[in-house]
């Protein structure tokens, strides 16, 4: 096209454009009124739908303030909510482990409640735990102090997860006082299986901990600027847990560790790891032992704080009630606001704390097998190559018989086991239950069983939101603080392994401060296997009734045995005190 063309083609676009303007003129003045009414119409109906959506919004607000009591949480499903849908869509592959007992148990939940028989259930059925008081506060309230003339100092660098490091930190306020030894705050070493870089003072109050202590054992910060140069593995000064006894008796320590203390003035422990006995340690020893476990170690106020709001959100109450709270919170239980913001009315929620220790690390280490065929071998095998080389190059040259292991209880509960066990012993299905632990290994096909059983499992990721969670997030061990004091708050705790520590230390932190009303559930494994390995021809009934006789022989009132840990049973001397029928108290 030239360039007349193009213009002409130009000027009658123009013309048309021009014209279409005229005739749309002419059109919104005839329909202008019509249009009018329509906006006005339309404004009124939107109107009125914001109206609802506003209302909707604000109802919607109100029931996610609601807390649960028979279902799961109503705000974040994360945790086993998230398991529980993954569940629902890979339900094939669910891993069975005693399908019979398990039919049998789905039939039993649905009659729970009205037929439990003589097994209580929410109480503790010995009458003697109420005669057993706690015996090992500070008993002066005098500010004098230990002589400052001390051997020395004493370093820890404690191994494992919270409650390893726990156990570690008290042994050694035992071994200062021993030693007449000054003790510097405890480090934790970093673990790649727990992967936490958090020190003592990120989990529990320093200056608390040191001045209720002071009358008994001297604790310092760090060591004095002359000492903290000095090479302590050269000088001979680093005791590993390879030069001590496991379990050793105080006069090890005397022996070994005191002569290095006396020349160098400094002595670092690294690991300590179960490194103190229990029979052997005098009364007044056991005592500070007892003390530091029950009295001096305190959350910081985070964690407290977090814990009363995670408690108080599972018991639906807007006030904590109990000597054990007192313990576990001290003044940073939750403000008075709760109550404002969550629906609190009615009776207080029950709730049963399950500790699964179904974990990767302790299904590996257990040497045991769970159903899962090869390729289950071959991932536990695998792990144990990375994470317990020193297990893993003992295999090579032994042959460990899973059979065997199961046999001699030392398997860990699966949670289709552990939920077998409720149901035997008569909770029903409407059971509230929070589970403590980490990842359960198998996942949501593993967990199955246990929410076919017990459908109203939460996590603290359900209970709590995810920003309430957000300071704790990467750090282990403060995760399992969170853990720690759901289970021992909780109506009944029961225990899936006896080998955990945070099972064992929670168990004794309810004998101790829980006035003969919290009670736990400790299953024996090694009996239980052989309940479970006659499934196929055991009647429900029977089974019922030796699961309840084992449950209930544990809960039997006694002083500590010889051998057993006084963190888990702290009813022996210098820990605990037995009332008598005049009101007199001995041990």
């Amino acid at each position: 096209m030239d360039g007349g063309g193009w213009e002409a083609g130009r000027v009658g676009a123009t013309n048309i454009g021009r014209l279409r303007q005229q005739q749309g003129k002419q059109q919104a003045a005839r329909g202008g009124a019509v249009t009018a009414w329509h906006l006005r119409v339309f404004a009124a109906v939107v109107g009125v739908m914001g109206c609802l959506l506003l209302a909707a919004s604000l109802a919607m607000s109100a029931v996610h303030q609601v807390q649960f009591r028979n279902a799961a949480i109503s705000r974040n499903f994360r945790g086993l909510q998230e398991l529980k849908q993954n569940i629902v869509r890979k339900e094939q592959a669910e891993q069975i482990m005693h399908g019979r007992l398990l039919q049998m148990a789905t039939s039993a939940v649905t009659k729970n409640g009205s037929e439990t028989e003589d097994f209580a259930l929410w109480e503790e059925p010995y009458k003697q735990a109420r005669k057993w008081k706690p015996c090992a506060a500070k008993h002066s309230l005098d500010d004098e102090e230990p002589d400052e003339n001390s051997n020395g100092f004493i370093l820890i660098s404690a191994n494992g997860g919270l409650n390893q490091q726990r156990v570690a930190v008290c042994n050694a306020v035992v071994v200062a006082a021993l030693l007449n030894a000054t003790l510097v705050l405890p480090r934790f070493l970093y673990s790649s299986v727990w992967k936490d870089t958090s020190q003592f003072g990120d989990i529990y109050q320093e200056d608390y901990f040191i001045n209720y202590m002071k009358n008994d054992v001297r604790i310092v910060k760090e060591l004095p600027s002359h000492l903290q140069s000095l090479d302590l593995e050269a000088i001979g000064s680093q005791v590993t847990d390879m030069e001590i006894s496991k379990e050793a008796e105080p006069s090890e320590f005397v022996k070994s560790v005191l002569p290095i203390l006396q020349q160098n003035r400094v002595v670092h422990f690294l690991g300590f790891g179960n490194r103190l006995g229990f029979d052997s340690v005098p009364v007044h020893l056991q005592s500070l032992r007892c003390r530091c476990n029950f009295h001096a170690l305190k959350f910081v106020p985070e964690l407290q704080k977090a814990g009363s709001l995670l408690v108080q959100r599972l018991r639906r109450v807007s006030a904590m009630q109990t000597e054990m709270d007192k313990q576990l919170f001290g003044n940073n239980m939750l403000d008075p606001g709760f109550a404002e913001n969550h629906d609190a009315a009615g009776a207080p929620n029950k709730y049963l704390a399950l500790h699964m220790r179904f974990e990767q690390d302790m299904v590996a280490y257990s040497l045991c097998e769970f159903g899962g065929g090869e390729e289950e071998r071959r991932e536990l095998q695998a792990y144990r190559e990375k994470h317990f080389p020193l297990l893993a190059m003992r295999l090579r040259n032994t042959t460990v018989s899973p059979e065997e292991q199961r046999s001699l209880g030392r398997c860990p509960l699966t949670p289709e086991e552990a939920g077998l066990v409720l149901s035997a012993l008569g909770y029903d299905r409407r059971t509230f239950i929070y589970v403590a632990g980490s990842q359960i290994y198998g996942g949501a096909p593993r967990l199955r069983p246990l929410t076919r059983l017990y459908p109203n499992l939460v996590t603290k990721e359900d209970v709590l939101t995810a920003d309430e969670l957000a300071p704790f997030r990467n750090f282990s061990s403060r995760l399992a603080a969170l853990d720690f004091i759901a289970c021992a708050s909780s109506d009944v705790f029961a225990v899936t392994d006896s080998g955990s520590q945070l099972s064992s230390l929670v168990s004794g932190f309810r004998i101790y401060h829980g006035r003969g009303r919290a009670p736990t559930l400790h299953p024996n494994r090694k009996r239980y296997a052989q309940f479970l390995s006659e499934e196929g021809s055991i009647a429900w009934s029977v089974f019922q009734k030796r699961v309840r006789q084992m449950v209930e022989e544990y809960k039997r009132v006694s002083p500590r045995p010889r051998g057993r840990s006084v963190y888990r049973q702290p009813r022996t001397p210098g820990c605990m005190c037995r009332a008598g029928g005049d009101g007199s108290v001995d041990f």
